[in-house]
């Protein structure tokens, strides 16, 4: 049996948001070099050009890459052998992310009542997914999801004889709606099968994973070509200015399904796809 403490917890929660909401992860900051290096249209370079700028001064002056600090997605991954002493984990993860936006001065985006619009003050509550596993494993990924492009985002229910070409239609004409107005170029979790709320945790999730993951099903890895490739055809560009890149990547995350359904998510990030790991 292995114990942690909720103070632990908490202190290294608030440093991760502070943390992510400044430094991109470096294969994301070597996917925007690239796309740098193959834009064509002058605005394109120019917007990128201020892109690599802002990152810059993010990271050396510890200060938002964005004024959207998002509102924060955790991923735990708890063991069954692992026991947490000093009160509830869920408080624990919730006051980590009160201090960190507060500690932090980073924006309070989160309001408490959807419609009275009235603004918690700290940023909370998060929202927090638990996956149970065996041994001792201890593990928090925390994701600050801005809303420009979380606004973009679309589900769908397909009927499963729209098949491979219905998701990639469905995929490519959300990309194509939303993109430039979710300061692209985009990176894009797709979400197939489950359940209607299944699908879009699927997509939620694929976000997570690393820039130029390819799905081990070869059918789904092409699929997340074909519509890198197509996206991009779109010419939307940086920042909707026009440009060869509007999409930085795609990751499908698929899980069995319904014989009388195809759910269908889109989530939809432009490339501040903040998110970092906690291993305890």
């Amino acid at each position: 049996m292995r114990t942690l403490y909720t103070d632990d917890i908490t202190r290294r929660v608030a440093k991760a948001v502070i943390d992510m909401n400044a430094n991109l992860s470096p294969d994301i900051k070597s996917a925007i070099d690239a796309a740098r290096d193959k834009e064509g249209s002058p605005i394109g370079q120019t917007v990128f050009d201020m892109i690599e700028e802002n990152l810059a001064l993010a990271e050396t002056k510890q200060r938002p890459i964005c004024q959207d600090t998002g509102m924060v997605v955790a991923f735990v991954t708890c063991g069954q052998d692992v026991h947490v002493e000093g009160g509830s984990l869920e408080e624990a993860i919730q006051q980590g992310v009160s201090q960190g936006y507060t500690e932090g001065y980073l924006r309070k985006s989160v309001v408490a009542n959807p419609l009275d619009r009235t603004n918690t003050g700290d940023n909370t509550p998060a929202i927090v997914y638990y996956r149970i596993v065996p041994g001792e494993i201890f593990e928090i990924t925390l994701t600050a999801k801005g809303f420009g492009s979380e606004n973009k985002s679309r589900l769908t229910m397909l009927t499963p004889s729209d098949g491979e070409a219905g998701v990639v239609d469905f995929v490519l004409d959300t990309i194509e709606r939303g993109a430039p107005f979710a300061c692209a170029p985009v990176i894009v979790g797709v979400g197939v099968g489950g359940t209607f709320e299944k699908s879009a945790l699927l997509a939620k999730e694929a976000l997570l994973l690393p820039m130029g993951y390819r799905n081990e099903n070869s059918r789904y890895a092409r699929m997340e070509s074909e519509i890198i490739r197509k996206g991009n055809a779109l010419g939307i560009g940086p920042m909707g200015m026009g440009g060869r890149n509007t999409v930085l990547d795609v990751r499908v995350k698929a899980f069995p399904t319904h014989i009388a359904g195809l759910p269908v998510a889109v989530n939809m990030c432009c490339y501040v796809n903040r998110h970092k790991k906690v291993v305890f």
